[in-house]
């Protein structure tokens, strides 16, 4: 904690001078820095003052021998356990991006319509759960299905540490249930892969040669006005040597679309390489599997039964609406703690 306080002073430092106001990229990452660390330290103290209130009221109680005292302690001593558990579980937010935004696609995956709609049910689960933790949502790109539901989605989830949650959501998700669209009523399997990979800053130096970019231009299927749905104003930008594509239709002019899609470009290559150096072999790399049976991190059981498991941690859950409004907490917290204890 003292090198963060010191960090944070030299930051307030910075900030008084007028020659840094003129440079507002510059400053926005300073206040960025600025306030991460002041939660960091307001965490902190907000632990520290609980503990010690919980010591004196210990040796108040001692000193009175009451029993409803003792109860009060260990109330008080139980928050402390659980604010301690989540300061822990912030050792493994400590990666080169994962205080940063997030960028999440969502694709449809074997199954058809059934897949089409399960993608569009994860996709309404990342909505909620942005919500709920009050980050700011920007939709990018999406395709709808042909019956139903999409085939494909991006999303832009923007707030302090998106990623070094949302990373958790990589991989294959199998859902199980009495389809909708079966006449017949059968249960039906369905697969949709997730991938999250973390928003870069525009002063990262990645080098992309034009000769392995190839660009197409399509017409928006989304919302957006009248403009952008008459225009062949969406991008999808391949990078051939890595195999990675984006897309993005948010903005109205093909140039502004361009540009973004060039940002989520720069920022999957710049985690591939992170990867890459860090010979990191995570939960990312489920992602590259055939979205159908064995390859799932986590199966939501709707028939005949109530369940939500995921395979790489064993946690799980009979609150099936609950998550599917976006209550994942449950499901990043313990791929957090799993991470803790292999670490």
């Amino acid at each position: 904690m003292d090198k963060k306080k010191k960090r944070l002073e030299e930051l307030a430092l910075q900030s008084e001078n007028p020659s840094l106001w003129e440079k507002p990229t510059e400053m926005q990452k300073l206040n960025k820095e600025k306030a991460f660390l002041e939660k960091a330290l307001n965490e902190w103290n907000e632990f520290d003052s609980k503990l010690q209130d919980s010591k004196v009221l210990l040796e108040m109680s001692l000193e009175a021998d009451d029993e409803n005292s003792f109860k009060d302690v260990k109330s008080e001593l139980d928050l402390c356990e659980d604010l301690g558990k989540a300061l822990q579980l912030k050792r493994v937010l400590s990666g080169e991006l994962d205080s940063n935004s997030s960028y999440i696609s969502i694709n449809s995956g074997a199954g058809g319509t059934e897949a089409c709609d399960w993608a569009e049910m994860l996709y309404r689960m990342y909505m909620r759960y942005a919500e709920k933790q009050g980050y700011k949502v920007s939709e990018l790109e999406r395709t709808d299905g042909e019956g139903a539901g999409i085939k494909s989605a991006t999303l832009l989830i923007e707030g302090p540490y998106a990623y070094g949650y949302l990373k958790a959501e990589s991989g294959v998700h199998r859902l199980v249930r009495i389809s909708p669209f079966d006449s017949n009523a059968r249960r039906h399997t369905s697969f949709a892969s997730v991938f999250a990979w973390a928003e870069v800053d525009d002063d990262i130096k990645i080098e992309i040669k034009p000769d392995d970019l190839k660009v197409e231009t399509y017409r928006s299927s989304g919302a957006g006005g009248q403009h952008v749905n008459k225009t062949d104003s969406a991008v999808r930008m391949y990078h051939l040597p890595s195999g990675i594509v984006v897309q993005c239709q948010i903005e109205r002019s093909q140039i502004q679309n361009r540009e973004k899609a060039l940002k989520m470009l720069k920022a999957a290559l710049y985690e591939k390489e992170v990867e890459k150096r860090n010979a990191a072999k995570d939960a990312l790399n489920s992602v590259k599997k055939a979205n159908e049976w064995g390859s799932q991190i986590r199966s939501y059981v709707m028939h005949p039964y109530q369940m939500i498991k995921d395979h790489r941690t064993d946690f799980e859950t009979n609150q099936v609406q609950d998550v599917m409004d976006g209550n994942l907490n449950g499901f990043v917290m313990s791929y957090l703690k799993s991470q803790v204890t292999a670490n």
